[in-house]
């Protein structure tokens, strides 16, 4: 489907309506404002790739129109009676878990298993702070272009600090700090032009004078995965060896914290349960 169109389209961004003139399209006079037909984007889509991002906020109503196109291959425009037939790859995107917006009822189990057939999962920043430094320079180059200013240098100890962030937006908050850096520093950048939030997540994990510990001459990749270690032992220390509340306090899964111990050869603890785990099992 390379050579056909791709169009895609913000589920969270527009109401029922919007949304559905959009999906479908409309006739002339359909609707107050409607002073031409227009073709939806399933119809644009046609041979050729649909995405949908933010499927998760699509209200129940839209979901089962959706379903509908996808069980029938075809669809009626607002205000025709005549049915359009469409072959068209779904691509949907959502930041949170479906399956579990199944169970609350917020989302229909049939389009589920509709969409559900292949599933990539993309892990937060802070699953894969080795990517951080990459992502980093990247970005901060693109926002030095977009703003027609020189890159500032991202020195070691600035990158370390960047990577012991949690990133909660993940890389969005993570360009809007490059864009931040590029505003604030001329040549190097300094860990005193980084955000509050980001100060303040990487003071526990550096040594005293605000630096990395470790070799001063290694690469920024030395730095990140020396960082990285550190933070796994010292959680788990902390957690008395449970693997299980090491990852909580890490903020990533406890499978995640497995792939990463594997990953330095560090010797994890045993998953000693909780008390509240040991109420719960019983």
């Amino acid at each position: 489907r390379k050579a056909k169109a791709f169009v895609s389209e913000n589920c969270a961004a527009l109401p029922d309506t919007l949304l559905e003139s959009e999906l479908f399209g409309h006739t002339r006079g359909a609707f107050t404002g409607a002073h031409k037909a227009k073709k939806g984007l399933l119809e644009q889509a046609d041979g050729g790739t649909l995405f949908l991002d933010e499927i998760g906020d699509m209200s129940s109503e839209m979901q089962k129109k959706l379903l509908r196109v996808l069980q029938e291959g075809e669809f009626r425009a607002i205000g025709s009676e005549e049915r359009v037939k469409v072959d068209v790859r779904i691509i949907a995107a959502s930041h949170q878990k479906l399956e579990q917006l199944v169970k609350d009822g917020r989302f229909r189990e049939d389009l589920y298993y509709r969409v559900n057939v292949l599933k990539v999962e993309l892990p937060p920043l802070r699953e894969r702070r080795e990517d951080v430094p990459l992502l980093a320079e990247a970005l901060l180059a693109r926002a030095a272009r977009e703003a027609g200013r020189p890159t500032p240098h991202l020195p070691r100890e600035v990158v370390a600090a960047l990577a012991a962030h949690e990133w909660p937006g993940n890389v969005r908050e993570l360009e809007n700090e490059m864009r931040r850096l590029v505003v604030l520093a001329s040549d190097d950048v300094r860990l005193e032009h980084l955000s509050q939030t980001v100060i303040e997540r990487r003071a526990p994990l550096l040594g005293s004078g605000g630096a990395a510990r470790g070799d001063a001459n290694g690469s920024i990749r030395d730095a990140v995965a020396d960082l990285e270690k550190r933070s796994i032992e010292a959680a788990l220390a902390s957690c008395g060896g449970n693997k299980s509340r090491a990852a909580k306090v890490l903020g990533i899964s406890r499978f995640a914290l497995q792939r990463k111990l594997d990953k330095y050869g560090l010797a994890g603890g045993e998953d000693v349960a909780s008390e509240e785990e040991v109420d719960t099992q019983a």
